[in-house]
């Protein structure tokens, strides 16, 4: 399996995956297959080499790298290319990703040959103008049917005569493999189409190939022009860290690997280092409010549990004990002596059972809405709650899971479909719900498992253990905030329990409210006494 890693740039970060050993060789992948599958399929065809693909600027975790025309965007590709070491390798470049390649050389970043795969398909595209249609999101979900009907016909029809198949070509991708893809462009959908948009036209300009350029059809040429190549050339190095931005304030993401799996991170701030944990079922990528508030006077460091998000994935039981073991791991594989905790619902219900087995580790921790829910609901929860999500070959899996987020906005529980359900929150913009969505898409069918730890979590047990300071609150538009008042019967001598203003990862939530909820974080977590809420649960 490739592995991934970023690399930071003056002004945004990109991301690669790596597969294979032997010499370096850059792949631009195709606008229809994930580089990651993309670097699997490489790697295995080509033992000989050491496979690099990067996802493409504007989408994946290369999302915040963006150039407006076919220039702009070879730099930013030549400059990863050099920051990570890969000096003088092949590029490789399959079909609408041609332009990209052939403009890298004028960069200054000199690839030893490059070599375009596949260029005939998307030059049928372009003559007859294959487009994505609109992908902005819309409140219905239906964008992202309409990506996965791009995707897979530009897989499954003849380039040039959309009312055929095509008989000929790479084998036709399983549905994990489109869903990888589909959850790249997805990162934003409108530069995707805009990437689409900006190399479907350069592949109409000149296409007489340029010194050092090459071109194959399919796999098995790929092969026969790489193979030979592959003799005498010094082994890949091990890609280097990523590094933060030069302003400590910016968001950046990162990798660690720990013995348990490797951890996608997002980081922040610099300072006494703050593991915040995240609700279920997505990725840590709602609390980048939380960040954007904390990182002023400490590191903040936002991991996505192993089986959500980007995370590694494995195949595992899990309760909350093993989430916390794992983020344990992390601290060690970070080198974290001690450090404070924030957690909300499942990340509470981690913290919390993290700093009552560690104690010596922890300095404070904030719970925000720890499950404290009576039994009956909880096995009523477990028992519908969790659908299964796969995906699918119609992509039916898309319209599923964003309904299934829509609806966790109108109802809660949000399968109980009634009057007496509802609730007050709101539901989202379409762009906001969209980011929320693709962050369910991508725990894929471990999507389940961290959530189902926090109904099954014995939390009572664990509250009166508590040892550590702690603040236990939460907003009142939190589905949980119910739970503050037995929280306070629980909870040891010296522990806080009071309302926040809001919840801060909601969306919706009033500027001021949500300031003033990260103040209160902030001066519990400085040790600051009487500067929590002042009306707190009685």
């Amino acid at each position: 399996m490739s592995t991934p890693h970023y690399v930071t740039l003056a002004d945004s970060q990109m991301r690669v995956w790596r597969s294979g050993s032997g010499p370096d060789l850059l792949v631009l992948p195709s606008l229809i297959e994930a580089a990651s599958v993309c670097a699997d399929r490489l790697a295995n065809a080509l033992p000989g080499w050491t496979v690099t693909a990067l996802d493409l600027p504007g989408t994946g975790g290369s999302v915040t790298s963006w150039a407006d025309d076919v220039a702009g965007l070879a730099r930013l590709i030549a400059d990863a290319a050099g920051r990570l070491g890969l000096a003088g390798c092949p590029l490789l470049a399959f079909d609408l990703a041609a332009p990209l390649a052939r403009a890298v050389p004028a960069t200054g970043w000199q690839p030893d040959g490059v070599l375009l795969v596949d260029t005939a398909i998307a030059e049928g595209w372009s003559e007859r103008d294959l487009r994505p249609a609109p992908l902005t999101p819309r409140a219905d979900g239906t964008h992202l049917a309409v990506l996965w009907a791009h995707l897979r016909d530009a897989h499954v029809l003849e380039p040039r005569d959309a009312s055929h198949p095509a008989r000929n070509g790479a084998p036709l991708p399983a549905p994990r493999d489109l869903d990888a893809m589909l959850r790249s462009a997805a990162v934003a959908p409108d530069r995707y189409g805009a990437l689409w948009a900006l190399c479907l036209d350069a592949m109409r300009g000149d296409t007489r190939a340029a010194a050092g350029e090459s071109r194959a059809d399919g796999l098995a040429e790929v092969v026969k022009h790489l193979a030979p190549m592959a003799a005498g050339r010094k082994a890949a190095a091990p890609l280097p860290p990523a590094r933060p931005f030069a302003d400590p304030l910016r968001v950046w993401h990162d990798y660690a690997d720990t013995p348990r799996g490797r951890i996608h991170l997002r980081r922040a701030g610099r300072g006494r280092p703050l593991l915040a944990f995240q609700s279920a079922p997505g990725s840590s990528a709602p609390l980048l409010p939380l960040l954007h508030g904390l990182a002023a006077e400490r590191e903040v460091i936002a991991p996505d549990y192993l089986g959500n998000g980007e995370s590694d994935k494995p195949e595992r039981a899990v309760d909350i004990g093993v989430l916390a073991d794992d983020m344990l791991a992390l601290a060690d594989a970070l080198g974290l002596d001690g450090f404070d905790l924030w957690g909300t619902h499942t990340g509470a219900l981690v913290a919390l059972d993290l700093t009552v087995r560690h104690p010596e580790r922890i300095g404070r921790a904030v719970l925000e809405a720890p499950v404290l829910i009576p039994a009956d609901f909880s096995a009523d929860i477990l028992d519908h709650y969790f659908p299964p999500l796969a995906a699918d070959r119609w992509g039916l899996h898309l319209l599923q899971a964003w309904n299934m987020r829509r609806d966790m906005f109108l109802f809660w529980p949000w399968y109980r479909q009634e009057r007496a359900a509802a609730r007050d929150i709101g539901v989202p913009a379409a762009t906001v719900l969209h980011d929320w969505t693709m962050g369910l898409l991508a725990s894929g069918s471990h999507y389940d498992r961290s959530y189902r730890a926090a109904f099954r979590y014995d939390t009572r047990t664990a509250l009166v253990r508590l040892t550590r300071p702690a603040l236990i609150c939460a907003g009142p538009a939190d589905m949980l905030v119910e739970g503050l008042a037995e929280a306070k019967t629980l909870a040891p001598a010296g522990t806080e329990v009071t309302p926040t203003p809001a919840t801060v990862w909601y969306p919706g939530q009033g500027a001021q409210a949500v300031r003033e909820t990260i103040d209160c974080y902030a001066a519990f977590l400085a040790g600051k006494p009487g500067t929590t809420n002042p009306h707190p649960v009685s």
